[in-house]
This record gives structure tokens, C-alpha cells and sequence, in this order.
């Protein structure tokens, strides 16, 4: 009897029926991020008597596109989201994820760009996606940028050109239909980035609804938010964690947040935090496991009388 043959069969068929498990496992998580899903909150803090007599303000809030040229299901995705008539769109950063790949987005972002609009941006924003190191981002070891430029100045000039409000370290003050609002946001926190001091102090009070943009939910960034009186946060960056267990529970953040607020609609120091999923990765992590991408609207209703 061959000893060796009898000991490695079991190890080689054992080794292979792995590696195969371990492929489908991944090609799964490249097909979800193709899934795109549509959450909906409601958010009761007006006043009453704000919205006059309508139901909600809708924000719909859109984060992390992550676009690479050619990737036509998110763009038909992305655009049909008009069809939800949006009072208000947030981008919240991370659009980018080539340097080919403003005119897609723009693309994606078309029918949006006619409603009224803010941004701010992320780092991939500014500069190009590289290889990460996993072991890094399981340790939760904040990466380098490349610092290879993007084109981000060309498609914050399609963004002001059709209407939309860059909110980077600015405080704007304006009204949709008969609602005044307070908005003001920091450049990306997660890499040092902002410069809260430049917007610092509480939102105009004759605002009926305040908003803090900020691209990634640094807690540090969040708490000057909260204690300057914003009711509202937006968020994104941190794609939900990505990388989850069964029912959505992140492994890890990404960034200073906790990862039981990692994504969705939660308090922080009294003010309501919103994290969306984001609907894109880094070109070179193309995988979501139980964290599908996704955008969401938000119903800010008016409180119980």
C-alpha cells in the first residue's frame, strides 16, 4: 500500500472542494454588488405645523458611487431614482473609482442634478483607488491615499453647473418650497481633512430643518456637529461595513464609528446620524457580503403634536 497516495488524496480533495467553496463564495459577493436595494426611513423632528399640510421633506441620500466606466446597471439603477421625486439630493462623497469615470457618473447622476442638491466629497474623490492591504482594513489600520489625481474639479463643475451646493467647510442657508434650511460640511474627516473651526457655531434658528454633511462618520467631526444643534447628519464611507456576517452585522467600520451604527438611521449625542450602504466599492475590492449597495430616502416628517 502506497502510504503516501492514502494520506494526500483526502488532503488534495479536500484542498480543492476549499478553493472551490472559497470561488463561489466570491463570485457571490460580486454578483451582490450589482443587487442595488432602496431603503426608506422616516425621521419625525419638524415642528408641527412645518410642512403645511404635506406628508414628508424627502431627502434622498446617495454616498460612495465608486464609479468605473462602462458599469451600466448602476447607472440605469442611480437614474431611476428620480422617479422617486426627491425634494432634496445629498451626495455624500466617494464618487469616483477611475479617472475615466466622471462622465458615467454624471451619466448616473442626470435626472438628479435638476433637483435641488448638495455634496461633499471623499478622498476617492481626489485621488486614484490602489491595491489595499486586507490584513490593514481588518485591523482597522486607516490606508494612504495614492494621492494620484482624479478629476474631481471637473465634476464639481458639472455639479454647481447644474444647480447643486458644494457644502465643503461652507454654511448654506436656503429654502426648498416653503422650507428653510441650515446645512453646512466638512471636507473627509477620515483623513484629516476637515476644518470644523471654519463652520463652527449653531445653524441659523429660524432654519426648520439642519443638516451636517460629512463623508465618513468620525465621531470626533459628529460630536461638533451634535453639540452646535444640527438635527441631522449624512454620512457614508463606510459601505456598511462590505464585509458582514449574516444580517448585515459589520465586522469592521473603517473609520471611528461603532459598528452597531455603521449603516442606517441611529442617535448620536441627540442628533440623528444617518449612514447609508453606499452603492459602490473600490475597483479593487469588488465584493459586498450581506450588505448589498443601496441609497435611501428619508421622510423628515413633523413631530407628534
Amino acid at each position: 500500500m502506497n502510504i503516501s497516495r492514502v494520506v494526500l488524496r483526502p488532503l488534495l480533495t479536500g484542498s480543492a472542494l476549499a478553493a472551490a467553496a472559497a470561488g463561489a463564495f466570491l463570485a457571490w459577493g460580486n454578483t451582490e454588488l450589482r443587487r442595488f436595494e432602496l431603503k426608506k426611513v422616516t425621521l419625525p423632528i419638524l415642528e408641527p405645523g412645518t410642512l403645511q399640510g404635506a406628508e414628508a421633506f424627502r431627502i434622498l441620500h446617495i454616498s460612495d458611487l465608486h464609479m468605473i466606466p462602462g458599469q451600466k446597471t448602476k447607472i440605469a439603477w442611480v437614474s431611476a431614482l428620480d422617479a422617486l421625486t426627491p425634494d432634496l439630493v445629498v451626495n455624500t462623497g466617494d464618487n469616483l473609482s477611475d479617472a475615466a469615470a466622471v462622465p458615467d457618473t454624471i451619466a448616473a447622476l442626470e435626472p438628479l442634478l435638476d433637483r435641488p442638491g448638495m455634496f461633499v466629497f471623499g478622498t476617492n474623490d481626489y485621488w486614484a483607488p490602489q491595491l489595499p492591504n486586507p490584513l490593514n482594513y481588518l485591523v482597522g489600520k486607516r490606508r494612504t491615499p495614492s494621492y494620484v489625481d482624479l478629476p474631481w474639479r471637473d465634476m464639481r463643475a458639472a455639479f454647481i453647473e447644474r444647480g447643486w451646493q458644494d457644502a465643503t467647510h461652507a454654511r448654506l442657508e436656503f429654502k426648498v418650497g416653503q422650507l428653510r434650511l441650515a446645512a453646512a460640511g466638512v471636507d473627509d474627516p477620515h483623513h484629516d481633512l476637515d476644518r470644523y473651526a471654519e463652520i463652527a457655531g449653531p445653524p441659523n434658528e429660524d432654519a426648520d430643518l439642519s443638516l451636517a454633511l460629512l463623508h465618513a462618520p468620525e465621531p470626533r467631526v459628529l460630536e461638533k456637529f451634535a453639540a452646535d444643534g444640527y438635527q441631522l447628519s449624512l454620512s457614508g464611507h463606510t459601505h456598511g461595513g462590505q464585509f458582514c456576517l449574516p444580517g448585515s452585522r459589520a465586522i469592521v467600520t473603517n473609520c471611528g464609528i461603532d459598528r452597531e451604527r455603521v449603516q442606517g438611521l441611529h442617535d448620536f449625542a441627540g442628533m440623528a446620524m444617518h449612514v447609508t450602504n453606499g452603492l459602490g466599492t473600490s475597483k479593487f475590492v469588488p465584493f459586498r457580503f450581506f450588505c448589498r449597495p443601496s441609497a435611501t430616502l428619508i421622510s423628515v416628517a413633523e413631530r407628534p403634536r
